[in-house]
């Protein structure tokens, strides 16, 4: 008996399972102590035959009852388990055991059909090769033969009962006879001849039996309304009456063809008759009227013998020979062999015999077949029940870089980084809504194989660089686990912090964000409120008169006018009134900034970093350490049991930017520099020259301290940069408290007295 260890793989214990005799014991553990309990059969990187045949009950899924019956059936079948240690997909036949019997003579049964060399070993392809040439020989084990592969002189006897019968399909997907159809076909070939020998008491009529019969079920609808309406004017005569036309239908129906033909055909075929006999003379010429006397022509008075009438008896007579007529012939149609009547007296016994045998040795077959079916499962288990025991039980391939996971599809090239994790996505908004509750930055990306295949989604961790490079709708190249090359597209991006960096920045990020959107919507504004500005100004220009009125006689000269506050004017005045408050709030900044010596500045910079990254890194440090992978499976379909804790270590290998060769140099001289500068010696210089840049320059930054020359000359002159003097001559608001200074110190001795 084995013993079980378990290790820490990031964080999570689990069952070390080496080999396969650790894993008969390891699936023994409570299911508790599983990774997965449970996985879908799609988005595994192994032989998809695999897992159907582990699937037991066919419902898309693999369990923990069934990994366990499926360990326990090989382990009964394989003494020697080195070859599921290893992997193999070669199965050695002395490592079967005895229970394994029908398998080993199934395999030195296929090695002898293929003529292998070596009789002691058999494979997985040799198995399945053997298979596919079986079936191709018509041999499925299943009792039906395909007709190709009967005698020749059989095939067209099969064919005609195929035709005749519901089809039947074998294992090799080919239509054929068994020994249940041939048996049906003598049944029904019975009943066809003891049917064929009533035909004489049916027939009543002779040879013409089934044509007259078809010529009384066509007239029965009018000649049985007819002997109704007999019977219903015997009951009460005044009724004979209601079945004659109203006279304003038919004047209503004048001059319309169609109403008089419907008109004409609600009457009875004939005046109805108390006594319940039809008298073929009084025959009305309505739309039945060429049927009926051809019945009374060929049918009625060859049948009955009167040529005048037909009673109501007479009439019932003839409908129950016809019935028992139609009624042999429906039974005789409901036959499936009708069609082989003509055939029947060649089928002989001996060739049905032949049919049975040729079924009955296709089934002998069965248990050497069902044997095979076997051997291929023995041998897949071998080959992957191990490896996916370890990623089922276990899932060390997760964290070890020199493994590949089932689950993995390939690896994501994509902005300069190589992601090498990633699973597959058959409900992206399912997968991204349980992913979105995690703390692991995900892309969905698409995968279009170039060979015209259908493409897949998968779903790639990032765990190094920054998020905000990736993007919906970013291209990339993917490579599947066999190395075949795909293109990839970004369809949408669950953002998170992807490193401490990134979570310490994305405030001022944000912040950058929001004020640059701000910005864009006030000069988009701006620019509306200029724009209906002059539409209102050159309207208002437009409309204006030409020629003022005069102003009446005796009435006062009216005070000037205001000056309009919209138009071109108001536009200047506000932005004369925006570039004075800037320079004020220059002004003042400046003044503040003055007053800090350089290290006040720069210990306030880093107090206002500190405040603002540090409880951004401090919330981006616990996102980073409970990032987790359970949710990128569970997403997927598979059900886990303890997290899947995504390590720093794993971090860097599953996003990863391989370095250089280690035998490249780095050219630190820029090539496009350089080429653009030989380029602009070849072209000619264009644009405004340097002066009138100059000029330009100099002349928005005069208007620029024009606006604000108030606050500061105001600010020089406190800070003595300027003389009283200059201050005196520059700003008017110092000229007129000087006066006011100065006449203070007179006036105060005045008052001594």
């Amino acid at each position: 008996m084995a013993s079980l260890i378990y290790r820490r793989y990031g964080g999570s214990l689990q069952v070390d399972i080496p080999s396969f005799d650790v894993l008969v014991e390891a699936i023994r553990i409570p299911e508790t102590q599983w990774i997965a309990t449970a996985c879908p059969l799609e988005g595994l990187s192994c032989d998809p035959r695999l897992l159907t045949l582990m699937d037991a009950d066919g419902n898309g899924r693999i369990r923990v009852a069934e990994v366990r019956t499926a360990v326990d059936w090989a382990a009964k079948q394989l003494k020697d388990r080195r070859g599921a240690d290893a992997s193999s997909d070669v199965l050695e036949l002395d490592a079967l055991s005895e229970e394994a019997k029908p398998l080993r003579g199934a395999a030195e049964m296929i090695l002898r059909t293929l003529k292998a060399t070596d009789a002691g070993r058999i494979s997985l392809a040799q198995v399945r090769e053997s298979e596919k040439a079986l079936r191709e020989a018509g041999q499925n084990g299943d009792g039906i033969v395909a007709p190709e592969h009967l005698p020749e002189h059989l095939r067209p006897l099969a064919q005609e009962l195929m035709a005749s019968f519901p089809a039947l399909t074998n294992r090799a997907g080919k239509v054929g006879v068994d020994a249940t159809l041939v048996a049906r076909f003598r049944e029904e070939r019975a009943k066809l001849r003891e049917h064929r020998e009533k035909q004489g008491a049916a027939f009543v009529w002779g040879d013409v039996s089934l044509d007259t019969a078809k010529r009384v079920r066509d007239v029965a609808p009018l000649l049985d309304a007819y002997f109704v309406q007999c019977r219903l004017v015997a009951a009460q005569p005044e009724a004979a009456a209601s079945l004659r036309l109203r006279a304003e239908r038919v004047e209503g129906a004048l001059g319309d063809v169609a109403a008089l033909g419907k008109a004409a055909g609600d009457l009875p075929i004939a005046p109805p008759d108390a006594s319940g006999v039809l008298e073929w003379a009084r025959l009305l010429r309505g739309p039945a009227y060429e049927v009926l006397e051809a019945f009374r022509t060929d049918v009625a008075t060859p049948m009955t013998g009167d040529s005048q009438r037909l009673s109501d008896s007479a009439w019932r007579e003839l409908v129950a020979k016809a019935d028992g007529v139609l009624a042999w012939q429906a039974q005789l149609e409901a036959n499936p062999v009708r069609k082989l009547m003509d055939a029947l007296p060649s089928v002989s016994d001996a060739d049905l015999g032949a049919l049975d045998a040729a079924s009955a040795a296709d089934l002998a077959l069965k248990p050497t077949l069902d044997a095979v079916n076997e051997l291929e499962r023995l041998v897949l288990y071998q080959r992957w029940l191990l490896l996916f025991a370890n990623n089922f039980i276990s899932m060390p391939s997760l964290y070890m870089p020199k493994r590949l996971a089932l689950v993995e599809k390939g690896t994501l090239i994509l902005g300069g980084r190589k992601y090498t994790l990633s699973v597959l996505v058959t409900n992206r908004a399912a997968h991204s809504a349980l992913t979105a509750l995690g703390t692991t930055c995900i892309l969905y990306v698409q995968v279009a194989p170039k060979d015209g295949t259908p493409g897949y989604e998968v779903a790639v961790p990032v765990t190094s660089g920054r998020s905000t490079e990736l993007a919906v709708g970013k291209r990339g190249v993917f490579y599947d686990v066999d190395g075949v090359e795909s293109d990839a597209i970004v369809t949408q991006v669950v953002r998170q912090p992807v490193s401490l960096w990134e979570a310490m920045t994305m405030p001022f990020a944000r912040i950058g964000d929001f004020i640059t959107s701000k910005v864009e919507g006030l000069a988009s504004a701006g620019e509306k409120t200029f724009d209906s500005t002059l539409e209102q100004g050159y309207t208002n220009a437009t409309n204006a008169p030409l020629v003022a009125p005069p102003p009446a006689a005796g009435a006062a000269p009216a005070a000037a006018a205001a000056p309009a506050g919209g138009g071109l004017a108001g536009i200047v005045a506000a932005g004369g009134l925006a570039a004075a408050a800037l320079g004020s709030s220059f002004a003042f900044i400046m003044t503040q900034v003055k007053s800090l010596t350089l290290v006040d500045l720069i210990s306030a910079a880093t107090l206002i970093a500190i405040v603002v990254m540090a409880p951004a890194g401090l919330l981006g440090w616990l996102k980073l350490r409970r990032r987790n992978l359970a949710l990128l499976l569970e997403g997927s379909g598979w059900a886990l049991n303890d997290r899947l804790m995504l390590t720093p270590e794993l971090s860097s290998l599953v996003t990863r930017r391989p370095k250089l060769p280690s035998n490249a140099r780095v050219d630190r001289m820029d090539m496009v520099r350089s080429a653009l500068a030989r380029q602009q010696q070849d072209d000619e210089a264009e644009g405004t020259s340097g002066w009138t840049k100059l000029a330009i320059t100099l002349a928005v930054i005069f208007v620029l301290l024009w606006q604000i020359r108030i606050p500061l000359l105001t600010w020089f002159c406190h800070a003595g940069w300027l003389s009283q003097d200059t201050c005196l001559a520059v700003l008017p608001s110092q000229a007129e408290l000087a006066p006011a200074a100065a006449a203070a110190p007179a006036a105060a001795p005045a008052k001594a007295p």
